[in-house]
């Protein structure tokens, strides 16, 4: 492959400083590092603006039904800068996943249980976001799908590979991986700054981000959304940037 591992969940490091995923293609052996908030202050006016527009979508849509809470979407952290661990460079962007045949490749490196745990969970034609994680600016900037479910991930045997796990046995491997295929770019870059100033904002009025795991288990390279958190978000590109 041409870049090896390049997906991390080494527990994740926090962003710009947040080593964490190549996402979850990286290391998953420790707990994903925590994202660097890097904007505490929500800017204002952003967080009313999304979440009415939100409401607005899901009323029409459903009645104003509340769904389910449950996960059927996914954030896959990825490194778009270049970072050596254990002499391999662990770099891959959105655009080396479109450089891909078919724009498509196996989601290898995770080595966090409950990342590992998510990933068995993913079920085939489920979205995720693709997010820049561990850079100047981390935030979303593309959608994926899963194209092939959970398979051992033959990372885990090879010596060579800066995720090698000596103890993980062929006959009953510890460590799984997903392929993703690229879907679309979104419609505009989404900072983890804006992102967190609507968090900020619904949990104190009870909006759909009130629980979203990007800012409640940040360590995490591989994370599941619900459909009003996927949707929200998504909702977000239609926004001008604050």
């Amino acid at each position: 492959m041409p870049w090896p591992s390049r997906k991390r969940d080494k527990g994740a490091v926090a962003d710009k400083k947040e080593p964490d995923a190549k996402i979850a293609k990286t290391k998953e052996e420790t707990p994903d590092k925590e994202e660097e908030e890097k904007s505490t202050k929500p800017p204002a006016g952003s967080s009313k603006s999304g979440w009415k527009n939100w409401k607005k979508t899901k009323e029409s849509d459903s009645g104003g039904e509340e769904s389910k809470i449950t996960y059927c979407h996914w954030l896959l952290k990825s490194e778009p800068e270049s970072r050596l661990e254990k002499g391999v460079d662990v770099k891959f962007s959105i655009d080396d996943l479109k450089a891909q045949p078919n724009q498509t490749t196996f989601w290898d490196g995770v080595r966090n249980y409950q990342a590992r745990n998510f990933l068995r969970a993913m079920k085939l034609g489920q979205q995720a976001f693709f997010y820049h994680s561990n850079c100047k600016e981390p935030g979303i900037v593309g959608i994926v799908k899963i194209v092939k479910e959970a398979y051992p991930d033959h990372t885990q045997f090879d010596q060579k590979d800066p995720h090698y796990d000596s103890s993980s046995r062929k006959e009953n491997p510890k460590w799984s991986m997903v392929d993703v295929q690229f879907v679309r770019m979104t419609k505009r870059f989404i900072p983890l700054s804006e992102i967190k100033a609507h968090h900020l904002a619904h949990k104190a009025d009870g909006g759909p981000l009130k629980n979203m795991m990007l800012f409640t288990r940040q360590r995490l390279s591989i994370q599941p959304l619900t459909q009003e958190e996927f949707d929200f978000v998504l909702s977000l590109e239609e926004e001008k940037p604050h």
